[in-house]
């Protein structure tokens, strides 16, 4: 049997080498694989005596040779393949063990272009591609975790099981798939545009397996994609292991201050904010994030697009939260949350926390659609009612229509002096979300002002707000009935503003 090894991960390598030198498996290898073998002492020959070639092109090409993919792709049950090495005096290649250039550590490295493309692995993918497809007759294996269970099955005299080897080229088309989706992603990143790509590829590594996933009997894991920061690449401090549902909630909490340019709190529960606030300092803006709703805050996520100090930290500790997120800890907020020590403190990795692209599964495939990105702007909002909105009620209605960004259509925010009074999220008719944003905010409806994703398909829902005090209502009409929300709002005498778009979240 003869072994074909090229990799840039060494771990396990040597043991591995030396289990295949035990069983007589004759070794060839690339370079830097080559000299750690010898320098464990273990036999191998170099590649170049395979292909009676030397690397080329500063190693760009080394593994690019018929000698070594004809001895990989031959089939062995084929007679006419096997006749053709023969003739050219080829030898076979049984066992491929291949794991890519780091190409996923060297964008996270921040290193520049030209690094970044020539940690792109090409004769790598080409050998596992190869081993993969003739995996009835060569072993591919990408995984170190794998080495125990491929010298196991050498050592079977039963043979190579074909579940095995079903499963090694399983992965290896998984990784190499992964690989040229986490390249595709990197450079085509600086230029998203509304035309999405005709193929769209998405590629991650898993980086831990979760202990469920929404519920007890789904399984789950986190995985990472090149980009590598915010939620997925970010540092926990401190606290119990992070679920499926803490990594939504942070997401979305993190997704939604980091909207705001002033300085804004956000406190979530299952993926809607039950209480969002700017403020003076991050303890201005946490307390008034939490007198919103105090209830539904309890064991919620907050997070903060500010760093996160001492004087915080002490607040966050009078409440119970499962997650709390900001950009930073200094050492004394650390010090301070390990007094709770089942919280979990959690610092996002360099890197945008707002998302580029947003993917959603369906039966047989998947939609993909450019994140909803605006900012904290009405952006060329116009006013429709007699009434005019005054500076400060304009910039409560351009804070309420941030949040409504990120609440589970149909959604209605009721706001106050910057922080929300009242939520009505993911109701499947408008005015009862309006209803239910009016109950949330009691008395504090009155004179707040109202935010609504989509537009009222009749004047009942501004009715009902005006009925509870709102003073003010943004929206993005284009109902046809517009005209009978717009008469209501003069009839109440309450502001209205069109934005000519809205913000449906499902």
């Amino acid at each position: 049997m003869n072994a074909l090894l090229s990799v840039s991960d060494k771990t396990g390598l040597s043991d591995f080498a030396r289990g295949l030198d035990e069983l007589g498996v004759t070794m060839y290898a690339t370079g830097g694989t080559e000299r750690t073998l010898r320098e464990a002492g273990i036999p191998v020959h170099a590649l170049q005596e395979l292909t009676g070639f030397p690397e080329m092109l500063d190693g760009r090409v080394k593994t690019l040779h018929p000698n070594v993919h004809a001895g990989i792709l031959a089939r062995r049950d084929e007679p006419r393949h096997l006749q053709e090495l023969a003739d050219r005096e080829l030898k076979l290649i049984d066992l491929v063990v291949v794991n890519l250039y780091p190409f996923i550590e060297t964008v996270s490295s921040g290193a520049d272009h030209a690094d970044t493309i020539e940690s792109i692995d090409i004769g790598g993918v080409t050998l596992l591609r190869a081993a993969a497809k003739n995996h009835d007759h060569v072993l591919p294996v990408v995984r170190t975790s794998d080495y125990p269970v491929v010298l196991l099955a050498l050592k079977d005299k039963a043979g190579i099981p074909a579940s095995l080897r079903r499963h090694l080229a399983a992965v290896a088309f998984g990784h190499t798939a992964a690989y040229d989706a986490a390249i595709g992603e990197h450079l085509r990143q600086p230029h998203v545009q509304k035309t999405l790509p005709e193929d769209f590829t998405l590629g991650g590594r898993k980086l831990r397996d979760l202990r469920y996933g929404e519920n007890p009997h789904q399984s789950a894991a986190l995985y990472r994609t090149v980009d590598g920061g915010g939620i997925a690449g970010a540092k926990q401090w401190q606290g119990l292991e992070l679920s499926y549902n803490n990594l939504l909630d942070a997401q979305a909490a993190a997704s939604l201050v980091g909207d705001f340019s002033a300085i804004a709190a956000a406190i979530v529960k299952h993926a809607n904010p039950c209480g969002v606030a700017v403020g003076n300092d991050p303890v201005d803006a946490f307390d008034r994030a939490l007198a919103s709703d105090r209830r539904s805050a309890f064991g919620g996520i907050v997070a903060f697009n500010r760093p996160v100090d001492a004087t915080v930290a002490k607040n966050l500790v009078e409440v119970f939260l499962e997650v709390v997120v900001a950009p930073s800890f200094d050492a004394a907020a650390l010090e301070i949350f390990k007094g709770k020590p089942k919280v979990r403190v959690l610092q996002p990795g360099p890197g945008s926390s707002q998302l580029a692209l947003d993917v959603r599964p369906i039966t047989g495939g998947f939609l993909v659609q450019t994140a909803d990105h605006t900012g904290d702007t009405l952006g060329d909002a116009r006013v429709v009612t007699a009434k005019t909105p005054d500076d400060a009620t304009l910039k409560d209605l351009q804070f309420a229509w941030t949040v409504a960004k990120h609440v589970r259509s149909n959604a209605i925010v009721l706001a106050h002096q910057g922080a929300t009074v009242g939520v009505g999220a993911g109701q499947m008719s408008r005015v009862e979300a309006v209803e239910l944003a009016v109950h949330r905010a009691g008395p504090r409806a009155a004179g707040s002002v109202l935010a609504s994703d989509g537009f009222f398909p009749y004047s009942d829902g501004v009715e009902v707000a005006a009925r509870a005090g709102v003073r003010a209502i943004v929206q993005p009409g284009g109902s046809v009935k517009d005209s009978e929300a717009i008469a209501a709002a003069d009839a109440a005498g309450i502001a209205m503003i069109l934005t000519g778009e809205r913000h449906f979240k499902h």
